[in-house]
């Protein structure tokens, strides 16, 4: 897959833009803050329905705006689609493929990206809630229906803490929640569905992370990475609890009876608490260099390399798994980080992919092979753009 041109209408500092694509690797140069990330921040949009910098859609929208809109044609095996999202300031987000309307949750079936930015780093040395987000927007690209599972977990969750808080304040005894005990269950059946294919993910994710931090740090410090439940009675933010947690994934068809347990075990803490203590958003993705912690131990570099790792390694998953071919690969500010030689293997580690789009302040820190086509932007315009390349004919 890849994207042939981009269109923004009062997207973050952009008025309005139009920018065609090349294939292979695409690199915008800028200045900080001109727009360089706001433009492959919107292709991320599209393909994850959130950004990588803020956590609010109308951060989205150019300053005096009521909403902005993407708007992008894309092409995947010589077949075009044109994708497009309108994002509202006061009401509900729409979204159209060829000019059909369809349901905005629906917008990454058609498109997929893998993004690394600075922020990434967090992905390692952060909260648990990041790695949760990283590996639910990488299920719901493999599997879009997993956009509608998370919905509702969120949805089954949220009342069930609004009953525990109510009960808190009632003083109401376990023995008197029959309620709770409906929504616990409706919270086993989709939980037990996030926990088993989370788990899938992790062990499809392992092989692919340890191949992906060898060829980007150039050794091998045996990467790894393993799910911590719990379920199971793990506390994912206790690093040295999540690092002697079991770590072999529980078959498919005992996940609901071992989540069933566990709320019956912390039934009398979560009415203490008012608060839901076991589930899906309490687990975590557990990473270790050289079988010690990689969130306490690793170094600058290594952090920086296992980070890397675990995007490359969610590209080759949904590459091996995507019916629509290569997922485009964006990498935001991200060589300034690195010394010459990650940034020759980093380039090593993409070469293969159908498009590539990298954002850099200073040209010369980008491999040379990655400018071959290079657009230069200023104040959120496009201020001068390499002609692209003729295409391949049949012939050719």
């Amino acid at each position: 897959m890849r994207v042939l041109h981009l269109s923004l209408t009062d997207f973050r500092n952009y008025a309005s833009a139009e920018v065609a694509f090349a294939r292979g690797p695409n690199l915008f140069v800028g200045s900080n803050g001109q727009g360089k990330t706001n433009l492959v921040e919107s292709l991320g949009y599209l393909s994850s329905l959130g950004s990588h910098r803020v956590s609010s859609d109308t951060a989205l929208i150019r300053q005096g705006a009521d909403s902005a809109i993407v708007r992008a044609r894309l092409e995947n095996d010589d077949r075009q689609l044109l994708a497009e999202v309108q994002i509202n300031r006061s009401s509900a987000n729409r979204a159209q493929v060829n000019r059909g309307a369809i349901k905005v949750r629906e917008l990454p079936r058609y498109f997929s990206s893998v993004l690394f930015a600075p922020e990434d780093l967090a992905l390692v040395r952060g909260e648990p809630s990041g790695r949760r987000r990283f590996l639910d927007e990488l299920l719901v690209a493999r599997s879009p229906r997993f956009a509608g599972v998370l919905s509702d977990y969120e949805r089954v969750l949220k009342q069930r803490n609004t009953l525990l808080k109510s009960a808190r304040a009632s003083g109401v005894k376990s023995g008197q929640l029959g309620t709770l005990d409906i929504w616990d269950e409706r919270l086993v059946t989709l939980g037990s569905e996030l926990v088993a294919a989370r788990d899938r993910l992790a062990a499809d994710l392992a092989p692919e992370v340890a191949r992906a931090y060898a060829s980007v740090a150039g050794e091998d410090h045996a990467a790894r990475v393993s799910t911590v439940l719990s379920i199971r009675g793990a506390a994912p933010d206790d690093e040295t609890t999540a690092a002697e947690a079991p770590t072999e994934a529980i078959p498919a068809d005992q996940v609901a009876d071992v989540f069933r347990a566990a709320l019956a075990r912390v039934r009398p803490s979560e009415l203490e608490r008012g608060v839901t203590l076991v589930g899906p958003h309490r687990d975590d993705l557990f990473l270790s260099l050289n079988a010690m912690p990689a969130r306490g131990y690793a170094s600058h570099g290594e952090s920086w390399s296992f980070a890397l790792a675990l995007k490359l390694a969610s590209a080759a998953v949904i590459r091996a798994d995507s019916i629509t071919g290569d997922p485009v690969i964006v990498l935001d500010d991200v060589f300034a980080e690195l010394d010459r030689s990650r940034r020759e293997r980093l380039a090593d580690a993409v070469a293969d992919y159908e498009q590539v789009l990298i954002t850099a302040a200073v040209e010369a820190d980008v491999p040379e092979r990655l400018a071959a086509h290079t657009v230069r932007i200023s104040k959120g315009t496009i201020v001068e753009a390499d002609e692209l390349p003729a295409e391949p004919t049949a012939d050719e």
